[in-house]
């Protein structure tokens, strides 16, 4: 997998929540990196990162002339994405954004690794490939082996998605407003979500639309549609947001086109890496997003079998939206390409 050279690496949003967990990923990687630069607003500028024992210094991305790196991981939302992905793909980086901007392009790859690594086998057209959402990369890590093997026929969830969604301000507020809550105030007004988040359950993520769904209820059936190449799969979802600080939880509901073994299913998920599989619910529980365990991991539990239908099954989904969700996918995709020689082979 190693490069046959150490790689210059961008990150744009280095010091928000998906950016920070990201370099402490790559600190403990394998990647031999040569250079890494840390890009993020002029508010950010100035300060300073430890990186494997040497300091770096976070620069205003607005105020930067060279944009030569090997990769480029953004991670600042897709207003800036729209903007800089095709600046750093133009100057011959491998953009490997963690927006909403490219992921249903069609000359962009959208990669889960563990899903559909055939998707990178060549480097993308527009020298861009789409980090999915963090709610979507649980959920098709789960299915692709059920998908595998059982036909499909329809996939009803809900999630239970945590503040940290929206970065390390949705913590903030969260954070704050219960402090104020606890002491009988009001506290500040909603500003990263459409209602105060502290004891409460919002069930909408993102804008609604004229139908009545939500953004985030779109991204899930488009993505895991392009995902698991297929165009036909019946999805739908309520998405809410819940007052956790970390890590997302999704009830799912699969319908199968005909009758499975339980045992079958346990053996399906068992089988697959990066999956933790809590196959005795008496003995072993279930996680909850404060505790599990191994946050590179999804964690899945309570598999039953709806007694009024043969076909249908439930799963409980728990992972570190942060890791799995975001950063740990994105460094996935990295490797992958040095694996691939997309990158690295110069």
């Amino acid at each position: 997998m190693n490069p046959t050279r150490a790689l210059n690496i961008s990150i744009v949003g280095a010091t928000g929540a998906v950016g920070a967990e990201l370099i402490r990923l790559l600190e403990a990687s394998q990647i031999p990196v040569n250079r890494l630069r840390l890009l993020a607003s002029r508010n950010s500028a100035g300060r300073q990162v430890r990186f494997r024992d040497e300091i770096c210094f976070v620069e205003a991305l607005d105020e930067i002339g060279d944009l030569e790196t090997d990769i480029a991981f953004l991670c600042a939302g897709s207003a800036v994405s729209l903007e800089w992905a095709p600046r750093f793909a133009a100057q011959g980086a491998l953009v490997i954004d963690n927006s909403n901007a490219f992921r249903m392009d069609p000359d962009v790859p959208l990669v889960v690794p563990q899903v559909n690594p055939s998707a990178l086998s060549d480097r993308p057209r527009r020298g861009i490939v789409a980090n999915p959402n963090c709610s979507t990369i649980q959920l098709v890590r789960a299915l692709r082996p059920l998908a595998t093997a059982l036909n499909v026929h329809q996939i009803i969830l809900a999630t239970y998605q945590a503040a940290s969604g929206v970065g390390l301000m949705g913590i903030d507020e969260l954070r704050n407003g219960t402090s104020a809550a606890l002491e009988g105030n009001s506290g500040p007004p909603a500003a990263r979500f459409p209602v105060p988040l502290p004891f409460n359950v919002i069930p909408q993520i993102g804008e609604i639309d004229l139908e009545g769904v939500s953004l985030e209820e779109r991204k899930l059936a488009q993505e895991a549609r392009k995902i698991l190449a297929m165009p036909d799969l019946r999805l739908t979802s309520t998405c809410v947001r819940v007052p956790v600080e970390n890590g997302h939880s999704e009830a799912v509901y699969i319908e199968f086109e005909k009758p499975f073994r339980l045992e079958q299913v346990h053996q399906l998920l068992a089988q697959e890496a990066g999956i933790r599989l809590y196959a005795d619910g008496i003995r072993e529980g279930y996680p909850t997003p404060r505790f599990i365990t191994n946050p590179e991991d999804v964690h899945v539990a309570r598999v039953r079998v709806n007694r009024q239908n043969p076909r249908g099954l439930w799963l409980w989904v728990v992972a570190d939206n942060l890791q799995v969700g975001a950063a740990l996918n994105a460094l996935l995709i990295a490797q992958l390409a040095i694996a691939n020689r997309v990158i690295g082979g110069k």
